[in-house]
């Protein structure tokens, strides 16, 4: 295991324990699934996904980064920025892609039919935050490493950027309570668990807001923010109004979701 695998590896895992136990002490609503069928079905199917991208796609991101930054490849490499400046909008634009690519995958139908997969639990938590179709995951990727190699942001900025979005996932998909006060101010930071969860609302109007994984900004920038979903968190439903079924936690139906 190479150091930066290792410090992915081992942010995620942490993350993932922190958010947990969180969770299962300051719960914000109450889960009628199993937790312990759920986490091992969501985990199940992220280390699938992981598998079948390693295989399918061998270069990973900040190798990709290091040969642009070597060989001088890509629009941040044109612009000459201070190694600082580059490392920050590089994070940036990385997280901005994301946002646009969520956007993708809600409006047009054939990505949409891939990403349901993602919403179709109907509790929300930890384990939904790393709960994602291999397939998305694969096409994920390659946006990734297309918009790598025409930016060409420091190696250093995909891996903050990669830490980032793996934690920010786990954190806000959490099922945790945190007091308004503390949550009005981080949602100016960061993505809240009470902000992302208007986005896994059964209601497509509100399941259409809140696209930002990491940073809250795009939203308020581009149309797309809803502070509160309309019924309250207690009272909202999550999930989506098919697929309701118990026995889609399964990981053999969750993989046949984008064909059904």
């Amino acid at each position: 295991m190479n150091p930066e695998t290792f410090i992915r590896a081992g942010s995620f895992i942490t993350m993932l324990v922190v958010m947990g136990t969180a969770e299962t002490l300051w719960p914000r609503r109450t889960l009628d699934v199993s937790k312990t069928r759920r986490w091992f079905s969501n985990i199940s199917i992220s280390v699938l996904s992981t598998v079948l991208v390693r295989i399918l796609i061998p270069i990973i991101p900040t190798s990709l980064a290091l040969y642009c930054e070597e060989h001088g490849l890509g629009l941040l490499s044109l612009l000459s920025l201070p190694d600082w400046l580059s490392v920050v909008v590089g994070v940036l634009l990385l997280d901005m892609t994301i946002y646009w690519q969520h956007v993708a995958f809600h409006r047009q139908r054939l990505l949409w039919r891939i990403h349901r997969m993602h919403h179709i639990d109907t509790n929300i938590d930890a384990s939904t935050g790393i709960r994602f179709h291999p397939i998305e995951i694969i096409l994920s990727m390659l946006i990734k490493l297309t918009v790598i190699l025409l930016l060409g942001p420091p190696a250093i900025a995909v891996i903050i950027f990669e830490i980032l979005l793996n934690g920010c996932a786990l954190f806000n998909h959490a099922n945790v309570h945190l007091p308004t006060g503390k949550d009005s101010i981080l949602r100016l930071l960061v993505v809240t668990p009470d902000m992302h969860r208007v986005h896994h609302s059964t209601d497509m109007r509100e399941a259409n807001m809140n696209y930002g994984f990491n940073f809250p900004w795009w939203d308020r920038l581009f149309g797309t923010y809803k502070a509160q979903p309309d019924l309250g968190h207690d009272a909202m439903h999550i999930g989506l109004t098919i697929f309701r079924d118990a026995a889609f936690v399964r990981l053999s139906k969750m993989l046949m979701i984008p064909f059904l």
